[in-house]
């Protein structure tokens, strides 16, 4: 007997072949059956008639960090309400495990680090998650049996780096013998079946001191040691963030890479390619990446958004801004000072000329503060400001941009909450993002879902894809869509029987209706441990999604029901040729 019949449904396998009509059956978490309309004579326990409604295979997110929410939220909301049943976490060289068990001081230096790098609260961290692991194959185990999505996590090298050599991993480089330790928790890691390594080496990564992350101190040999390591397991990856991902690659970042890639037999994939009609050249130079790769033996692939996500701003927390030269001795001053600071008409000259200075960088666009808009305002004086550009306050104010814009936040004590306005949304941007979507090492993804919570909402870029694809630009038709969010993703990392539609493979599935698909704007809510804020987005269309064949999701509404995997490599990934 089935567990559940979908009928009539417009099927879009993922595989890329044009829609068709059918019946889909499910028995015991895979895809029993796939006939005409009508002909199926097995009994099945529950159905429902999919007439309308497109059945696409469950959506896949390359680039997530929801290692520690998943504690809380086994769903991985909002993700899971937008039609994504697995997720890649572990990313950017940073995981939660392994933990050395004589040192526990090591777990919350990681949720500082983790609440400073990727915006996570630090209350939810501390009071979310049970941290009773120490091995990687511990965390695993803690997450097993728990979880709505299916998870795969690579280990984060800055844990390995911190694990072996304690504070010396930042600034410190590792003796052969500590070397010889860390390659042993890392094969130790994958043979529990993580994914494979995590790196980073990006100039906006510090830790909660401020201090530059473990990883941005590993040398080319530590690096390539365990780039090599990779090579010994079945299914397994490499991620890896260098400087040059926010805007365009150095030699000797590309040469790395091509390096790393080669020396372990399997592609790597990194985080994210910006793409903009403004800056022509930061495309070409950043596939230069892939194109070395391919004639060493390796692969590169570039993630990159088919959407835009914004994310805001504020002057009284961390944010962007405070990684401009200059601009974090002043906005990490205590608040009173920090308005006094700001008052000051010389100091705003002066962080406005660093600002649009060269050694800003990729930065540059963010102190063109008249293309901001007003978020949330907590003060009177600021009544009426919400969703307002400041341009329009300043002149009416008869005040520079940066000098309104400062006003409005003193008044709010800081708080006030600042939305840039993207500057590449326009014609030209959206063609080259078609033309770059073509490219055969770009994959789409980048969510950094579980990251930034009360920042950016990443997680809803596949239905305001496929939105977007079916009632907007039109830039890709459905069925290359949800490919791109589906099959892709799932042949990268080598995902055994997921990512499609087909009889035996898992039945990881998403119904919508192609009339209604989108998302919702972005909301801030207070759900997590200790009240603290996240950004959120309502699914809109998603009628239902399952994971392993149980549902998870009907209207955007969570079931209850947890039949996620802890993908494990080798079990669950096969390995990937770079050939």
């Amino acid at each position: 007997m089935l567990d559940h019949l979908i009928k009539a449904a417009t099927v879009v396998d993922g595989t890329g072949a044009p829609a068709f009509t059918a019946d889909v059956g499910i028995r015991d978490g895979r895809i029993a059956v796939i006939a005409r309309p009508g002909t199926v004579t097995e009994e099945a326990r529950t159905s429902e008639d999919a007439r309308g409604l497109v059945l696409a295979p469950g959506f896949v997110d390359p680039h997530t960090h929801y290692d520690a929410q998943l504690f809380w939220d086994p769903y991985a909301t909002p993700s899971l309400n937008h039609g994504v049943t697995t997720v890649a976490g572990g990313n950017c060289g940073f995981t939660l495990a392994p933990l050395h068990p004589d040192r526990p001081e090591d777990a919350d230096y990681t949720r500082q680090m983790m609440s400073r790098v990727e915006g996570m609260s630090l209350v939810a961290l501390e009071e979310g998650a049970p941290w009773n692991w120490h091995t990687f194959g511990e965390y695993l185990d803690a997450l097993e049996g728990r979880i709505a999505v299916n998870a795969g996590f690579m280990v984060g090298h800055c844990a390995l780096r911190r694990h072996v050599m304690g504070a010396d991993a930042i600034g410190g480089q590792p003796t052969p013998a500590q070397l010889d330790e860390m390659l042993r928790l890392f094969h130790d890691a994958m043979d529990a079946g993580a994914w494979g390594l995590s790196t980073t080496q990006s100039s906006t990564h510090s830790d909660g001191d401020g201090k530059p992350v473990a990883s941005r101190h590993a040398g080319p040999g530590e690096l390539l040691a365990l780039s090599r390591a990779v090579a010994d397991h079945e299914g397994t990856q490499l991620e890896a963030i260098v400087a040059g991902c926010l805007d365009r690659f150095d030699d000797a970042e590309i040469d790395l890479l091509v390096e790393m890639s080669a020396a372990a037999g399997r592609p790597l994939n990194w985080n994210v390619l910006t793409i903009d009609a403004a800056v022509p050249e930061r495309v070409p130079r950043q596939l230069v990446a892939s194109e070395r790769a391919r004639k060493a033996g390796g692969r590169i692939v570039a993630l990159t958004m088919p959407i835009l996500t914004p994310m805001n701003m504020s002057l009284g927390t961390f944010c962007a801004l405070n990684l401009i030269p200059g601009w974090g001795d002043v906005l990490g001053l205590p608040v009173p000072e920090r308005i006094a600071r700001l008052r000051d008409a010389g100091v705003r000259a002066e962080l406005l000329r660093r600002g649009n200075s060269e050694e800003a960088g990729v930065f540059r666009r963010l102190t063109n503060f008249e293309r901001y808009v007003i978020g949330d305002t907590y003060s009177a004086a600021n009544e009426g400001l919400t969703g307002r550009v400041v341009r329009d306050i300043a002149a009416e104010r008869g005040q520079e941009p940066f000098h309104c814009l400062v006003e409005i936040c003193a008044n709010d004590g800081l708080r006030t909450v600042l939305w840039p306005m993207p500057t590449d949304n326009d014609p030209d941007s959206w063609a080259l993002r078609q033309e770059t979507w073509q490219h055969e090492d770009v994959l789409l993804g980048g969510s950094d879902a579980g990251a930034h919570l009360d920042r950016m909402c990443g997680a809803p870029y596949t239905t305001r894809f496929l939105g977007d694809c079916l009632r907007g630009r039109k830039l890709v038709g459905l069925e290359r869509a949800v490919q791109m969010l589906t099959d892709d993703p799932a042949r990268l990392f080598g995902l055994r029987e997921r990512g499609r539609i087909a009889e035996g493979h898992h039945a990881d599935l998403v119904l919508f209706d192609p009339e209604r698909i989108d998302a919702g704007a972005a909301t801030l809510v207070h759900d997590l441990p200790g009240d603290s804020p996240r950004l959120d987005s309502k699914a809109i269309g998603i009628v239902s999604v399952r994971v392993n064949g149980v549902e998870t999701i009907r209207d955007d509404v969570v079931t209850g029901a947890v039949p996620g995997t802890v993908l494990r490599s080798g079990r669950d990934t096969r390995t990937v040729s770079t050939r």
